[in-house]
């Protein structure tokens, strides 16, 4: 494979192409579970608590949005300066009796789609919109926007200053959502890929050990898979997530069996052993750094672990074409 030099020293290359989901839109649910009991579906103990916070959560949400920012007249004898509820409930498409229950903290069925309407009414930024979620106790809906786009230029900075050593900002899936021109001229193959595949657990999994420059896959896999099965813990429900997991499973026979295992683990710092025939072994060291304010999202440098790799990693920035096997599948 041969890559074409970059033009920019240090210049950030971020994934703008990411596709956008459809929005549906929202319709209502059934408004109490037959023979539900406070607390039952929420979590015992702490459930009241969390009803308690989401209907105080909703009733200020409410009262900063004026009928006149949602296009209402404001109507005779307006007591309250906000939406009333019957107001909110029209607005997303939801019964009058369903969304009193939920802002008056009763235990009622809460689905993602509908819960959403009730956040884009609201007028919900993104961290206001994953605090209702959690309140509500409803895994949050898989991202459906560009996540590099939102990435504040501070980070764009700090990304492009750490060259030479590649790093790259993904998300909790590893989807490859930013990189420098280092990372781009030691793994040339991942950020040539599409959006939907650009990810490197896939990247890992998925390539022929011939043309994988990753060669120490067998000792990292395990580790890999439980660090997944960690953070996907944490997105249950969402169904990018369900999904990739289960087409790696069909595609990766190793994949498979690892996840089989249940077994989980922590983020943590890594080792991983590149090759490339015209360059030898790269020994890095990876370090993740999780960004403040965007939940998932991290910085992951790689780091030469002595003076051979850091020579021969800038021998390969000089020379991209090198970063290739001598055949293609």
């Amino acid at each position: 494979m041969t890559t074409t030099p970059p033009t920019m020293p240090g210049a950030v290359r971020p994934d703008t192409a990411a596709s956008r989901g459809r929005r549906h839109a929202a319709t209502p649910t059934s408004a109490l579970r037959d023979g539900a009991t406070p607390g039952a579906a929420e979590g015992g103990r702490s459930a009241p608590d969390r009803r308690g916070e989401l209907a105080s959560f909703l009733r200020s949400r409410r009262g900063r949005i004026t009928p006149h920012d949602v296009g209402m007249p404001p109507g005779p004898r307006r007591r309250t300066p906000g939406l009333r509820r019957e107001e909110v409930a029209q607005l997303a498409g939801v019964g009058v009796t369903w969304y009193t229950w939920l802002e008056q903290g009763r235990p009622i069925n809460v689905s993602g789609q509908v819960l959403g309407a009730v956040a884009r009414t609201l007028r919900l930024d993104a961290a206001e919109r994953a605090h209702l979620f959690r309140l509500a106790d409803v895994p949050p809906p898989a991202s459906t926007g560009d996540e590099s786009a939102e990435m504040p230029s501070d980070v764009l900075e700090i990304l492009a200053a750490l060259d030479p050593l590649p790093a790259a900002v993904t998300n909790a899936r590893s989807d490859l959502l930013c990189w420098n021109d280092a990372y781009a001229a030691l793994l040339p193959m991942i950020v040539a890929l599409p959006p939907e595949r650009r990810n490197s657990i896939w990247f890992a999994f998925t390539t022929p050990t011939c043309c994988n420059p990753l060669r120490n896959l067998e000792e990292q896999a395990a580790e890999q898979v439980a660090v997944l099965r960690y953070r996907y813990s944490q997105h249950l429900g969402e169904p990018g997530w369900h999904a990739f997991v289960r087409r790696l499973s069909e595609v990766s026979d190793l994949f498979a069996r690892l996840w089989a295992t249940q077994n989980v683990s922590p983020p943590r710092p890594c080792a991983k052993l590149y090759h490339y025939p015209a360059v030898g072994d790269l020994d890095m060291r990876i370090t993740h750094l999780d960004l403040t304010g965007h939940h998932g999202i991290r910085l992951s440098v790689n780091t030469p672990a002595d003076e051979v790799t850091r020579t021969r990693l800038a021998w390969l920035r000089a020379h991209p074409e090198a970063a290739s096997f001598d055949h293609v599948h």
